[in-house]
């Protein structure tokens, strides 16, 4: 019922608007926060000097640039400052967006892993948001809450470095091997405003009626920092095209291989120690 009232009101908003012009952008400051209890063993002069080198990982930009049926978010790439650069995976070399489509119901990420391009096409599913009546001001824009709970597929990129858990063997059992894990999931919180009558929002998220301005999920919080609403120039959303089209399970089965690679590799060296 609460998700056909949130249907229900999306679809208001849209023939609402239906008639008039409406596009703008908004920029949003993602901030994520760091588990440091693997990296125990480091002094705290050494995890300060980590934070900073990982501070552009952890600290970005993004710009989200819509209309009444289209968005686009892609990061604003900076110049790394020195020694703050980060892991080269955790880079964007300016190209990456994503791309949803209200009419057509399809999302297409845009993004570039291990120096491969992918093009990540999945269904869009209309998001199970519960609706709340609690409020707060996000700027000059009154805003609603809404929450969810979704499966958490994230990948945990800097646990690759962190050292593995006492008493944990390389080499599992079989009956350990074939047990399958828990499956993971994830409060998200959303704060929407409707006076901005879009159903667009930061990252993948979508599905409100008005435009998403703060997200807060896991260790990430995106907050919407500045809004610029139909600009003097024409705003632009253009549709991924480039590289090798996959599926969302596809990309999902990749990166987690990748990322187990990475660990093993990593963990080898620590263990064997520098070989020449």
């Amino acid at each position: 019922m609460k998700q056909l009232t949130t249907l229900a009101l999306l679809l208001f908003t849209l023939v609402a608007f239906s008639q008039k012009k409406f596009e703008g952008k908004a920029t949003y400051m993602s901030k994520r926060t760091m588990d440091m209890s693997r990296f125990d063993k480091m002094s705290e002069q050494q995890k300060k000097q980590m934070k900073a080198r990982f501070k552009n990982f952890l600290e970005k930009t993004y710009t989200l640039s819509f209309n009444k049926s289209e968005s686009s978010f892609k990061e604003n790439v900076t110049l790394d400052a020195p020694g703050t650069s980060g892991p080269s995976w955790g880079r964007s070399n300016g190209q990456g967006s994503i791309y949803k489509n209200l009419k057509s119901k399809e999302m297409i990420e845009d993004v570039e892993q291990f120096s491969k391009r992918f093009r990540v096409q999945e269904e869009m599913e209309l998001p199970k948001w519960e609706m709340s009546g609690e409020t707060r001001q996000i700027g000059q824009y009154t805003c609603y809450k809404a929450t969810m709970i979704k499966i958490d597929k994230e990948i945990d990129w800097g646990s690759i470095f962190g050292r593995r858990g006492r008493g944990a063997k390389k080499n599992d059992s079989t009956k350990t091997k074939q047990a399958k894990p828990p499956v993971k999931t994830q409060l998200v919180t959303a704060w929407y405003t409707p006076q901005i009558p879009v159903s667009a929002g930061p990252e993948r998220y979508w599905g409100l009626p008005g435009l998403i301005l703060e997200i807060n999920a896991g260790r990430t919080t995106m907050l919407c920092t500045e809004i610029v609403i139909n600009p003097e120039v024409a705003v632009e959303i253009k549709k991924p095209s480039k590289g090798k089209e996959v599926s969302r399970d596809e990309y999902d089965v990749m990166m987690k291989k990748k990322s187990e690679e990475l660990r093993e590799q990593f963990q080898n060296r620590r263990g064997g120690g520098r070989r020449f």
